[in-house]
């Protein structure tokens, strides 16, 4: 059976998250009714990243076999037409080979977090960033990023249902930008990247950081947390509108361009 990967963007509000689940509307649930219009046996899909409720995507990756042999960009057009009204667009098809795995042969992923700071309400991005409206400081929340570079037990930073093997990962990247917010406010836009996460480790960072940003917390408690390897010791747990799963890299980019 053909294989093609599917670069997948989506917005996560009205969904339980990408993983299907019983009698609630999830990303893969979509995805898969789209592609069984196209072919009824159509086996499901896997995804390199399994975004909470509410997490939105711009570079999301999945894989699916296919009986036919589709022409990738039909294979794309057919889906985003069976998808419609659901907030999900498949940017790209790609033919791959059968030893592709969306989710295991991912060597990294990105992730974006949007944190407004804004007295008003913000109106156009609702429900796509966290808003908060006390004035936070980036070079005190960089300062505080910087202790948690590199290979750590990040245990303190990982839901208590986490299931991952090991709480050690690699953070390689995690940059602060902060921007002008339209009718006033800044925009800080924090980027990270992993070959791979915790559950919830992202927001716990984000959440940590904006303590230190809004001066509750000094720089180099975040490294004090760190090593207590005790979830008790992390800051509040951000709310999931501002994540968004940003893009995932593979040995050989299957769409020709970094996600």
């Amino acid at each position: 059976m053909p294989r093609y990967a599917l670069l997948i963007d989506y917005d996560g509000t009205p969904f339980c998250g990408w993983q299907r689940q019983a009698a609630q509307p999830s990303v893969q649930a979509a995805v898969e009714a789209a592609l069984r219009r196209l072919e009824p046996d159509c086996p499901g899909i896997a995804a390199a990243g399994r975004t909470d409720a509410g997490v939105h995507a711009t570079g999301q990756v999945a894989h699916c076999d296919m009986a036919r042999d589709w022409d990738p960009f039909r294979l794309s057009e057919a889906l985003n037409f069976h998808l419609k009204p659901a907030p999900v667009a498949v940017l790209a098809a790609a033919r791959v080979d059968e030893e592709f795995h969306a989710r295991f042969s991912a060597v990294e992923r990105r992730y974006l977090f949007r944190l407004v700071q804004r007295r008003a309400p913000v109106t156009h991005d609702r429900g796509r960033v966290w808003q908060v409206q006390n004035p936070l400081s980036a070079e005190a929340m960089r300062a505080g990023a910087r202790h948690l570079l590199g290979r750590h037990d990040f245990t303190t930073f990982r839901s208590t249902m986490c299931q991952s093997a090991s709480p050690v990962k690699t953070l390689d990247e995690i940059a602060l930008e902060a921007l002008p917010y339209p009718g006033g406010g800044t925009e800080f836009r924090f980027a990270l990247r992993a070959r791979s996460f915790l559950h919830n480790q992202v927001r716990s960072i984000v959440g940590t950081l904006e303590r230190v940003g809004a001066g509750a917390w000094p720089p180099g408690r975040v490294a004090e947390a760190l090593a207590a390897r005790d979830r008790a010791a992390c800051g509040p747990v951000c709310p999931p509108q501002g994540l968004y799963l940003s893009g995932v890299g593979y040995p050989q980019d299957p769409f020709g361009s970094d996600p």
